[in-house]
């Protein structure tokens, strides 16, 4: 493949050594105005073999997914908290067969956690189990809490009827009482990542945990993501990718 990276930070230069480990090309890495102007990138509209990926910011990555959109460049995303425009990106995809693939987080561990998730939220929801939710992130992350905390908030409030919504935890106790899932976020350090379902009981504690000891693995998924896309249109995301 030949790859635009979006969102040339930490992650991006992640993504740039997992791709060109994998035998792609990065044909270009963006990370401004200057950079999209002297890209070129529109010379490789409707070409067949490029992808972008985007790991940009959540101010920058809905417009990202529209200029690529308007090159017929399929779009890696891996950016979170522009969701509120999804319905538009939905509806590009459908009436001009552009292609994106989305997802919260990129691990592969990760995403296995999700799977896990799901299950203990909606088996917990026979028995005075208590849920809560923590996040841990480094002091640079933007998003809070993390698209990944509410990837799992969601998860639960699906498959669990005694939650009807959730909220930054105040008095987590009180929250649990009217039915609202509190998820804590803490930016500290350096962490890249430690998310944490908490089921409690009168009887024992149930703890679910993921820990994400560098980029390699959001990087590794994201590469292996655009490989999955070449020749497919439509939205696309961990479940199909982990499912295929």
């Amino acid at each position: 493949m030949k790859i635009i990276l979006l969102g040339y930070g930490k992650m991006g230069h992640e993504i740039e050594k997992i791709a060109l480990q994998r035998g792609h090309d990065i044909i270009a890495a963006i990370d401004n105005e200057d950079d999209f102007r002297n890209s070129g990138i529109q010379n490789f509209k409707n070409s067949g073999n490029v992808v972008a990926i985007e790991f940009s910011t959540p101010a920058t990555a809905f417009e990202n997914i529209k200029r690529c959109f308007d090159l017929n460049i399929p779009v890696v995303c891996g950016t979170t908290a522009w969701y509120e425009h999804f319905n538009e990106v939905k509806e590009r995809c459908e009436k001009e067969g552009q292609t994106l693939f989305y997802a919260p987080n990129f691990s592969i561990g990760m995403n296995i956690m999700f799977m896990l998730n799901r299950q203990l939220a909606k088996i917990t929801e026979k028995y005075d189990y208590k849920l809560s939710l923590t996040e841990t992130h480094h002091i640079h992350k933007l998003d809070k809490p993390s698209g990944t905390a509410v990837k799992l908030a969601d998860d639960i409030l699906a498959n669990n009827k005694k939650y009807n919504s959730w909220e930054l935890a105040t008095d987590c106790e009180q929250m649990t009482a009217d039915g609202t899932l509190p998820v804590t976020a803490i930016r500290e350090g350096e962490y890249f990542g430690i998310h944490e379902v908490q089921a409690q009981s009168d009887c024992d504690i149930i703890r679910l945990s993921h820990e994400a000891f560098s980029r390699k693995g959001f990087a590794t998924g994201a590469v292996i993501a655009a490989e999955f896309v070449q020749g497919k249109k439509g939205i696309f995301t961990m479940n199909d990718l982990l499912n295929c």
